[in-house]
């Protein structure tokens, strides 16, 4: 556990460091964030009652949370570990005493930590300011969050993991990330929430691991989500380390770096 934590250690530190590329992003999400809001409560207006289990209030709180989690959350296109194969570092990575899918993902634990609350924080006080924030006033949601948001930054990186071993197979993977972050984007809850979804979509988004993501984590926040809901996020969890280790297991056996 040592290792894991230094590595987690490291991958924050790493990010950080980015202050100006954090405060870049921060102003783009508020920006985008004004955006959501106004199209999200535009809807539930014209509708004239709540919108798919949420009203204004609570709409402009699902905004504002997502855009306070989009640093956190890999929900854009991540290539690292398929750089890793690409350049041979990934022989490194199987060489160290611990395993190579602990490593990447104790790294990106570290990453998620380091954007969480420079972005969270602002997002929520723009939020409470202009549009409004609707957070519950009991403990539950705030005990449940924490253990949500660590699941839903895993599936994040295990899902884009599965996404970045292609590349133990295929010599370019820039087509699967595109595709992959399209549906991920839809699917997640990003662009409007799951619940919104004509039926048959949200049918192929429940039976999927996408809004464990990210509308999980902002539903138990804010109250809509519970102990159910994190049980999903924990079943989906082994079902994506059991994938990644397969893919693994199978790629490596036919990996070959060359000059060693």
């Amino acid at each position: 556990m040592r290792a894991y934590w230094e590595l987690a250690k490291g991958g924050y530190r790493r990010y950080a460091r980015y202050r100006t590329a954090i405060a870049a992003a921060l102003v783009a999400n508020g920006a985008f964030g004004f955006i959501r809001a106004s199209l999200l409560m535009t809807t539930i207006t014209t509708a004239g009652t709540a919108v798919g289990g949420y009203d204004l209030q609570q709409a402009s709180t699902y905004v504002w949370l997502g855009q306070g989690l989009l640093g956190a959350i890999p929900l854009w296109g991540m290539t690292d570990i398929a750089a890793r194969v690409k350049s041979g570092d990934i022989a490194m990575d199987f060489l160290r005493p611990v395993s190579a899918l602990g490593q990447w993902w104790a790294a990106d634990l570290g990453r998620a930590a380091s954007q969480l609350l420079p972005r969270l924080v602002p997002m929520l006080a723009v939020g409470a300011l202009t549009t409004g924030l609707a957070l519950p006033n009991h403990p539950l949601p705030y005990l449940l969050f924490p253990v949500a948001l660590v699941l839903g930054v895993s599936l994040g990186f295990l899902a884009w993991t599965l996404v970045n071993l292609l590349a133990l197979w295929v010599v370019e993977i820039r087509g699967y990330t595109n595709l992959f972050m399209i549906v991920m984007n839809l699917l997640t809850g990003l662009l409007v929430p799951v619940s919104w979804f004509p039926d048959w979509l949200r049918a192929i988004a429940d039976a999927s691991p996408f809004p464990s993501m990210f509308q999980t984590p902002i539903d138990v926040l804010m109250g809509v989500a519970g102990v159910r809901e994190v049980g999903i996020q924990a079943a989906w969890l082994i079902v994506l380390i059991a994938a990644a280790q397969l893919m693994l297991h199978r790629g490596t056996r036919k990996l070959v770096i060359q000059g060693g």
